[in-house]
């Protein structure tokens, strides 16, 4: 059949939009509203058959959805108001009785099943364009700021404000302060013990009263006006050690944000004031969501500077020595006894990629170890009872501890953590 035969077929199924009619044939001429082919196809049969021409109305596939474009974009601009988004996306949900009817239109026609596009597929874009000319803002197929739904069958829109992402380094610089909330075991996070103030919290229901999360999110959640900030780290230092010199990646995510384009170098200064002295934040950038997967998943090593208590004096040259024998060395170790109570006890292999150090008196000495993620740095001191072979307490046959544990530096073994494709400045 012609697509004027095909036309003629659809128009004898009833009153038609012009929208409906002229989306059977969406494929058909580039430029076109699927209202503008419909109109024309209206026309032209009209002209060819010689009969009058009529405007189509209540239409039998749509029920008038296709003349409620223009309503649907200012009601699903009126819902996002209040929030800065530079992409969005549309979607629809369309009632059963007009997919069907949809569906209909083709068989009773004798088209394929996907002739042209469906109803939402027209909904979604047609709402989509009148949206974006409301808001300034560009459609995104991928994860956009914001997700819109129209729902024919309830007249609503439903909307999804995706989170916004900040990334950094920070450097911790006193001991004794976890990296996020640590909730008191006693009570369970709750600070209440058979209705009293837990003591081992105080009553504040966590182990510590600041972590490097509380002092640095809520600044971030609170110049993004967003409803929660959730930290992620790229691995974790012991609440006991400092993070120093290049800081360690971290991603802070404000959900619900209603403000997007934030100034990163005023948030950095902020940050570091709210922090006084206790955290400080080095690089900020606004970030995409991949980039939270990055920071916990990019292999990454470590570099180490430890204060080291032997138990008996050491020789200078037996230290030199057992450091050039654990440079470069692979380390088998089992799960530390420290922390069989949360990771399976398994034996990893590690690489130590440097060693070096000195002795500060015969009893003493500080070291710098540089090693693969993953790596434990003070088992590799004390061998954790022969856990860990080899190992500094091993090669110099004494007792070896860490008395004092600071990060240097956390790099990705491959490259580095902040790449332009995951930064959004």
């Amino acid at each position: 059949m012609s697509i004027l035969e095909d036309a003629r077929a659809a128009l004898a199924t009833g009153p038609l939009c012009d929208s409906c009619l002229g989306r059977l044939f969406a494929d058909r001429s580039f430029g076109l509203a699927n209202a503008e082919r419909g109109h024309a196809l209206r026309v032209t049969v009209a002209l060819a058959d010689d009969d009058p021409f009529e405007e189509g109305e209540d239409c039998w596939v749509c029920e008038g959805e296709c003349d409620r474009f223009d309503w649907w974009a200012e009601q699903a601009a009126s819902a996002v108001r209040g929030y800065e988004f530079d992409t969005y996306q549309v979607g629809t949900k369309v009632p059963p009785l007009l997919e069907e009817n949809d569906e209909l239109l083709r068989e009773d026609v004798g088209l394929d099943p996907d002739a042209g596009e469906a109803l939402k597929t027209e909904l979604n874009r047609e709402v989509g364009k009148r949206i974006g000319d409301l808001t300034g803002a560009e459609v995104e197929f991928g994860r956009p700021a914001v997700q819109l739904t129209l729902d024919l069958a309830t007249d609503e829109v439903e909307t999804h404000v995706n989170s916004a992402f900040v990334y950094g380094r920070y450097r911790k610089l006193e001991r004794d302060i976890p990296q996020t909330k640590w909730p008191c075991n006693d009570c369970n996070g709750t600070g209440l013990w058979q209705g009293e103030p837990c003591d081992g919290c105080g009553g504040s229901g966590y182990r510590y009263d600041e972590s490097v999360e509380q002092l640095s999110a809520p600044v971030v959640r609170e110049a993004m006006d967003g409803e929660e900030a959730v930290f992620h780290g790229a691995g974790r230092e012991d609440v006991d050690a400092l993070m120093l010199d290049s800081g360690r990646p971290f991603v802070i995510e404000v959900m619900e944000p209603r403000k997007r384009d934030v100034d990163t170098d005023d948030l950095e200064a902020d940050i570091n004031a709210f922090a006084d002295g206790k955290v400080e934040v080095t690089d900020l950038h606004l970030a995409t969501h991949e980039m939270v997967e990055r920071v916990k998943e990019l292999d990454a090593s470590k570099t180490y500077r430890m204060d080291v208590e032997f138990g008996e004096p050491v020789d200078a040259d037996a230290l030199r020595d057992a450091l050039a024998e654990l440079d470069g060395t692979t380390i088998e170790q089992e799960t530390p006894q420290r922390v069989t109570h949360r990771r399976a006890d398994i034996t990893r292999t590690r690489t130590v990629y440097d060693a070096e150090g000195e002795l500060t008196d015969e009893r003493h000495a500080e070291l710098r170890i540089h090693g693969e993620g993953g790596l434990y740095v003070k088992e590799l001191v004390s061998s954790d009872e022969g856990r860990t072979e080899p190992s500094l307490a091993g090669l110099l046959d004494t007792d070896a501890v860490v008395t004092a544990l600071d990060v240097i530096d956390v790099q990705g073994e491959d490259e580095p953590f902040a790449k332009a494709e995951y930064l959004k400045e």
